[in-house]
């Protein structure tokens, strides 16, 4: 199966590089797995939040997060082949700041909600 015409572009790297950029898609995907099925344990398995709505909230975001990263890890994965086959340096990514900051704001949400819950 003949794979996109930008892959025949340029000069192979070396496959060390390409498997590493392999291996990092995959832990891209394995993390937006993680993330929706942080949405759906949080739906299934954790009791209401005092806060109306809140649980729910937090489902669409992880869920939302995940479904974003999975669809832009490929496109990520892509970039970083092309400028590696045209000797580029790496292009600048905002992934990992966006997901890091969904991971904080659920975590400082959740923290605030079992603290609340505690008191």
């Amino acid at each position: 199966m003949p794979g996109p015409r930008w892959y025949e572009d340029g000069r192979e790297p070396d496959y060390r590089f390409t498997l590493a950029n392999e291996r990092t898609f995959l832990a891209w995907l394995r993390t937006a797995l993680a993330l929706v099925a942080g949405a759906v344990a949080l739906t299934q398995l954790v009791p209401s939040f005092p806060v109306t709505g809140l649980r729910t909230g937090l489902a669409v975001l992880l869920a939302a997060a995940g479904t974003l990263l999975a669809a832009f890890a490929y496109r990520r994965w892509a970039r970083v082949q092309r400028a590696m086959r045209h000797d580029r340096p790496l292009p600048r990514d905002r992934l990992p700041v966006a997901i890091g900051a969904v991971a904080a704001l659920t975590g400082a949400v959740v923290l605030v909600v079992v603290l609340g819950t505690i008191a």
